[in-house]
């Protein structure tokens, strides 16, 4: 598995907290099990391997972080997400600018035009292509303003 699948299941997990009554631990440990990848591979591929520690660690500290620090990651969506209330933007998009910008602010090991790059790929899978472009812009508009000594030129 790659980072860029456990990203992915990270944002679907991210996605699934809106649904569940389950904490951020409760929804991981039923989720990042062999079995539960085992019923979900006829699904979706991105379930035909299981995640290794490592990755299941990331998947983890993605999804505990996102929930823990889910008013901080909305305020700035809705900071940047002008002209649009936070309750019209696609459950689906929240989550994923939330993976990426929890990435962003809180795994300094990872760049940010990378988990911007891949939260663009992601939401290319489930969104269209204007949601894809408002998300980008966020994103853009979050790291030059509010991380402006970490902006390089792309």
């Amino acid at each position: 598995m790659t980072r860029n699948t456990a990203r992915e299941i990270a944002v679907h997990l991210a996605y699934e907290l809106n649904f569940t009554e389950k904490t951020a631990e409760e929804l991981l440990d039923e989720r990042l099990t062999a079995d539960a990848f085992a019923d979900l591979a006829g699904e979706d591929v991105l379930y035909t391997e299981a995640p290794n520690a490592k990755q299941a660690e990331y998947i983890r500290r993605l999804v505990s972080g996102v929930a823990e620090h889910a008013a901080e990651l909305d305020s700035y969506i809705s900071k940047y997400a002008v002209g649009w209330s936070f309750s019209r933007i696609p459950f689906v998009a929240a989550a994923i600018m939330r993976v990426a910008m929890y990435e962003i602010l809180y795994m300094p090991d990872i760049p940010n035009g990378a988990s911007i790059n891949e939260a663009v790929e992601i939401a290319k899978k489930y969104e269209t292509p204007e949601t894809v472009k408002f998300i980008n812009g966020i994103l853009g508009s979050f790291v030059r303003k509010e991380l402006p000594e970490t902006t390089t030129a792309e």
